[in-house]
């Protein structure tokens, strides 16, 4: 990562930290309620920081570039999953700490006879807990992407609200004008983000409008929608960036989908966007017509050798993978970069292998090498086949491989296993740069 991005990675974490930290002053600040004791006050305290980390998971959540763009939205998107368990783990806690210190209080978890400030609390660890559930069994449980998004949405706003209530209907910490202010404060900042996802970013985008100029069809159930812009002029873009898709939808529907952009950053009159026929919505990509409406949100993502300055390059691609790598590659032929340049892609047969003839043509355009791994070759195949191994790299890293960079996308599993082959291969894992589209 280039110094200017690290110093920016160090500020928003520093920011995220002071803000979760922000309602534990309310400890600290004025005048203290008496007789309240040590296991008392820790309770209090792990409440107060698990409620403020799930607040500011609308800011994570929220796509604001200048605190994705150090990290990029996947390792964003991974932190809030993480932190989230972490802060459901605090809130969970601050209730157990109090029923073990105080069972007496058990009596006043009936919502018809306790006080109202015990039953949102009750029902704040409800909510959250199925929001938790509901995003580690979606797919187990047959939930939809579109259902999830809109029922996970609903419900944090829920369980963020009736956590608030609790504190302020408790009343201890939130008592004076500074204590007030700072809780009001807080609060402001979460509804703001709200308001800025749902509302100020779609108006942006309605002002921004696409059109799909061509849908051609590629290799390996992948389809190209060629997007040019309708009165504005279009997107800026760093090669390998991806953006989130609505295709024929207002900017305010909740249905929208991440794709990687596949032409060339300097094509400034139009873009394009490889899809791969995968679920319900790309399924029927191929029969969105020519002039339909779409919408854009970004760029966004890390996963760019403008980030990454290296001598030169390793990608490697499994899939759909390969449609950031063709940004890339697109991106240095247009620039005419001789920068020594190699291409490991991870296909089921060469008929499958997306941009395959474009691949072959970049080679005479760049100091490009070419390998094709295939998994179900045709007969006849003399070339590497079987799953990437570390064997198969090892054959065909360059003399000067600690000096590249390597640019892993596919699915995470690939991801993973290829980290693992680089690793056993002694090259260090700060040169690795991959990017997974889990969001969930």
């Amino acid at each position: 990562m280039s110094p200017r991005f690290l110093l920016r990675a160090t500020f928003w974490i520093a920011v995220y930290l002071a803000f979760v930290a922000l309602p534990l002053l309310a400890l600290f600040v004025g005048p203290m309620p008496p007789g309240r004791g040590f296991w008392r006050e820790l309770s209090v305290g792990l409440g107060f920081a698990g409620v403020s980390m799930m607040g500011f998971q609308f800011f994570l959540t929220g796509r604001f570039r200048r605190i994705t763009s150090p990290y990029g939205v996947d390792v964003v998107y991974h932190f809030h999953r993480r932190i989230s368990l972490i802060a459901f783990g605090l809130i969970v806690a601050h209730a157990a700490i109090l029923l073990a210190q105080a069972p007496a209080t058990l009596a006043l978890l009936n919502p018809a006879t306790g006080p109202w400030w015990i039953t949102a609390g009750t029902a704040g660890v409800a909510a959250f807990g199925v929001i938790i559930a509901a995003s580690l069994e979606r797919e187990r449980v047959g939930l939809s992407y579109e259902a999830w998004r809109v029922s996970h949405a609903l419900l944090s706003v829920t369980a963020v609200g009736l956590s608030v209530g609790h504190i302020a209907g408790v009343g201890y910490y939130v008592q004076g004008p500074l204590k007030v202010g700072l809780w009001v404060t807080i609060v402001a900042a979460w509804v703001f983000t709200l308001v800025y996802v749902r509302l100020i970013k779609p108006l942006g985008m309605l002002r921004r409008p696409w059109v799909v100029d061509e849908v051609l069809p590629e290799r390996g159930r992948s389809w190209t929608l060629t997007l040019r812009p309708d009165g504005h002029p279009g997107m800026v873009f760093e090669p390998g960036q991806f953006a989130w898709l609505k295709v024929d939808r207002s900017p305010f529907a909740i249905r929208e989908h991440p794709f990687s952009f596949s032409s060339s950053s300097l094509q400034q009159d139009r873009v394009q966007i490889t899809i791969k026929e995968l679920g319900d919505f790309t399924s029927t990509i191929g029969s969105v017509t020519p002039g339909t409406r779409a919408y854009l949100d970004g760029p966004y993502g890390s996963f760019s050798v403008d980030r990454h300055p290296a001598r030169g390059y390793v990608f490697i691609a499994a899939g759909v993978g390969i449609t950031p790598v063709m940004c890339i590659l697109r991106t240095l032929a247009d620039r005419r970069d001789r920068r020594p340049l190699l291409l490991m892609y991870q296909s089921r047969n060469l008929a499958e292998a997306t941009f395959r003839e474009e691949l072959e043509d970049l080679r005479l355009r760049l100091d490009l090498d070419v390998v094709h791994v295939l998994s179900r070759p045709a007969e006849g195949w003399t070339g590497e086949r079987g799953r990437l191994s570390a064997e198969t790299l090892a054959r065909y890293l360059p003399a000067d491989r600690l000096e590249r960079d390597y640019f892993v996308c596919g699915p995470e599993p690939v991801q993973m296993a290829v980290k693992t082959m680089l690793e056993r291969l002694g090259l260090p894992l700060e040169q690795c740069q991959s990017e997974s589209f889990n969001f969930v």
